[in-house]
């Protein structure tokens, strides 16, 4: 960037008696190299080959600017120095490059008397805001569906700080104490993530943008109504949304019955008489057939289509075997599993044919006891699992047996790690909330609920505020407890008296319930139908900072455990006070990790272990630089698991195991007697320059700066690689800031 006052900071310099003006009166020490910088970046533009700089001329006008601010006696303004540099580039002949210069200086000059949201929108839409295009890792900010959405969101944003949250959040916020989650979707009333009631819409009927939709004569018409559910779905919220597989296997039966039906018919037109047993083989091979392409039909559907933010629906697909009953219905299942599985296993093709590993669907594989052992009837498709997680990173597992455990049911998170508080609703006998057509009397009910929203508290601004006293830690930790519910309580209000009108897909059409229009969704917000989530970070660094060692040793998990704790109890006063399902969620940290390290470096400097990274560390887990084994990893983050009840995800990073499928088997079988919810990271990369597959690196270039490099070729244009990396729970595919890379770049293998 040329060189500006909004680059000024303060650095160690040579000269450190050099000091200049901002516009704003502030006085900040001079520093030479954004003067050097500026021009460089000019002198690299196109179409001024003849005219360009050397590294001598650059620095020889460095230099002379340099001596007049020492030598003018005051300090100088940002405009005099910018005038300096301009003379100074007119004074070498290189009129070009002065031209490149003086235009950006007026436009910048311009752009300042736009208003801060002016400056934000005008941002997006000339695609230079960086915070804005490394916002999600999910999103091409270059896409105009995408801009589009930023572009309502940053409005969203400015209308929220303004009109709908109290000074206090938003100066919170802002400082980066707590984080409101989602302020650019605030404005409208919206909800986080949710459980999709797919049987429910399929079983007994909807309606897609007003057109009746009857239930599916066949498994491939099934799919395809299922991703043009999820499309209307992921347009009409937010966050994350779950299916489930078993939804769908009640289909394949459907099918079988109306392949058996034509074949019959076929052959008695033709005269062929077939002994059952021959006549089955067919029907399956035929139904098999149908199935692959059902799945085929999901797995494109759902990374082709886009939803109004721009995006591909952020969905995940669930593939647990007990939830349906032993016999052909779970066989077909079996089979939509292992399909599944396969598909993913090849990966999908990008632009030249390279077969790449997609973003979404997200996959989740449930481990229970007739799947987790080499004579288990399903190990089959764990095996296949496991082959799938060393080529994709996917599917995720969670563990049927600490599931009941720790919820006293098994059934899936939303999106990447929100889980539903227990079923209570049902045992209190307060009914059909949803008014679903498939409501079961007395049966736990999961699909069709859904989140509210979020708001985290960072746990390392509470630590650092307390200066390592232990008493005002907690007395730090209470206030801003109370400041997250009060943030809390806004989210919820803000949905109170939200019409189904709104969205039909989601409120009247089956997705969530059946409501009348003009109904409220109200009654739906309370009785633990619905979830709002605490969400909480760098558990890790706060442990640290107040206990001087890492929450792994015995001491340091005592304490951080307490921390924990406390986030339970207040949850669990609220929800007694305000019958609302408030939950503890470990926060999937994406830019947001690197907003709250900037912020805590600038409130408290950098702090070894604490806030000298320019990320903190998501929820409870070990900090990614500490040297610790796969399984004692999962173990003791386990344990904090628990006390993270509305949601979290462990994981383990590995090298490239797709020759030691034996090593993830162990992992996965350790996660079934462990841990609910854990993660697999490996690598699957693709340099499309020279076609490497394995594991692109991240290296410093010149100017300091984390870029990805192909270890085979030296490309660094991330135009012609595919990066994958599991950053907050969900694959992540279109790059990240600096301080997520960072993150990434210093994790340390656990096997």
């Amino acid at each position: 960037m040329f060189y500006d006052e909004t680059l000024d900071g303060n650095m160690d310099l040579e000269t450190p008696q050099i000091y200049i003006m901002k516009r704003s009166g502030e006085r900040v020490i001079f520093n030479p190299e954004k003067i050097a910088h500026a021009i460089r970046k000019a002198n690299r533009e196109e179409g001024i080959l003849s005219e360009r700089l050397t590294e001598e001329e650059i620095d020889r006008i460095t230099e002379g600017i340099q001596k007049d601010a020492a030598n003018a006696g005051r300090d100088l303004s940002v405009e005099e120095i910018q005038d300096k540099v301009e003379d100074a580039l007119m004074g070498s002949g290189k009129h070009k490059i002065a031209r490149l210069y003086i235009t950006y200086r007026y436009k910048h000059n311009e752009l300042r008397k736009m208003s801060n949201i002016d400056q934000k929108i005008s941002g997006v839409v000339e695609r230079d805001n960086e915070e804005v295009k490394q916002e999600n890792s999910n999103k091409n900010p270059t896409v105009l569906s995408v801009q589009r959405d930023y572009m309502a969101g940053e409005w969203s944003r400015y209308y929220t700080s303004r009109y709908l949250l109290t000074d206090e959040v938003v100066a919170a916020h802002k400082e980066g104490i707590i984080h409101f989650h989602d302020a650019d979707y605030f404005a409208q009333h919206m909800h986080n993530c949710s459980l999709v009631n797919l049987e429910d819409m399929l079983q007994n009927g909807t309606c897609i943008s007003g057109t009746h939709i009857d239930t599916p004569r066949s498994f491939g018409t099934a799919c395809t109504v299922a991703s043009q559910i999820v499309a209307q779905v992921a347009s009409s919220q937010y966050g994350g949304q779950t299916i489930t597989m078993s939804h769908l296997a009640p289909f394949v039966d459907v099918s079988r019955k109306k392949i058996a039906k034509r074949l019959r018919e076929e052959m008695e037109e033709v005269g062929v008489v077939l002994d059952d047993q021959k006549f089955n083989q067919i029907v399956e091979k035929e139904i098999r057939t149908e199935v692959e392409s059902g799945c085929q039909t999901i797995q494109y559907q759902l990374i082709t289509l886009q939803s109004t933010n721009g995006q591909a629906p952020f969905v995940t697909v669930f593939m647990y075997l007990n939830e349906v009953p032993e016999g052909q219905l779970r066989d077909d299942l079996a089979m939509i599993i292992e399909i599944m599985l396969k598909q993913r296993i090849l990966g999908v093709k990008d632009r030249k044919g390279y077969y790449i590993t997609p973003a979404f669907p997200k996959l989740i594989y449930v481990l229970q006891e007739d799947n987790i052992t080499e004579d288990g009837k399903y190990y089959y498709l764990t095996k296949l699992a496991a082959e799938c997680t060393a080529k994709r990173m996917v599917p995720d597992y969670i563990s049927e047996k600490k599931s009941l455990e720790l919820k006293g049911d098994c059934y899936p998170c939303m999106g990447c790690r929100s889980f539903l508080t227990p079923d209570r609703f049902t045992d209190h006998g307060i009914g059909n909330l949803a008014e679903a057509k498939n409501y079961q009397e007395g049966k736990h009910r999961y699909y069709g609920r859904f989140n509210q929203g979020v708001v985290t508290i960072n746990l390392v601004d509470a630590a650092c505020s307390s200066g390592g006293d232990e008493d005002k830690f907690w007395e730090i930790m209470n206030d801003r407890l109370d400041l997250c519910h009060r943030a809390l309580r806004a989210r919820h209000e803000r949905l109170l008296g939200t019409p189904s009108d709104v969205s039909p897909i989601l409120w009247q059409d089956g997705a969530l319930a059946r409501l009348k229009p003009g109904e409220t969704i109200d009654k739906l917000l309370y009785d633990g139908y619905s979830t709002i989530s605490l969400g909480y970070a760098g558990l890790a660094e706060c442990v640290y900072y107040m206990k001087g060692i890492s929450h792994t040793s015995p001491e340091g998990e005592v304490f951080g455990k307490k921390v924990m704790q406390l986030l339970n109890d207040s949850c669990n006063r609220w929800k007694k006070e305000e019958n609302i399902d408030y939950s503890v969620y470990g926060t999937p940290l994406e830019s947001t990790t690197y907003k709250f390290a900037k912020c805590l470096q600038k409130r408290f400097g950098k702090i070894p272990h604490v806030t000298d990274k320019n990320y903190i560390t998501n929820s409870y887990h070990v900090h990614v630089t500490e040297e610790i084994d796969a399984f004692s990893k999962l173990s003791k983050e386990a344990d904090f698991q628990e006390l993270s009840p509305g949601g979290a995800v462990s994981y383990v990073e590995v090298p490239n195991l797709e020759q030691n499928i034996d090593a993830v088997l162990e992992i996965i079988k350790h996660m079934y007697h462990t841990i609910l919810y854990a993660e697999i990271n490996t690598k699957s990369d693709m340099c499309d320059a020279c076609g490497y597959t394995g594991e692109i690196q991240t290296i410093k270039d010149n100017t300091g700066k984390l870029v990805w490099e192909c270890p085979n070729c030296g490309n660094r244009d991330q135009n012609k690689m595919h990066v994958a990396r599991r950053t907050c729970g969900y694959i992540g595919t279109q790059y990240w800031n600096q301080g997520r890379t960072a993150e990434i770049a210093e994790r340390v293998l656990h096997l």
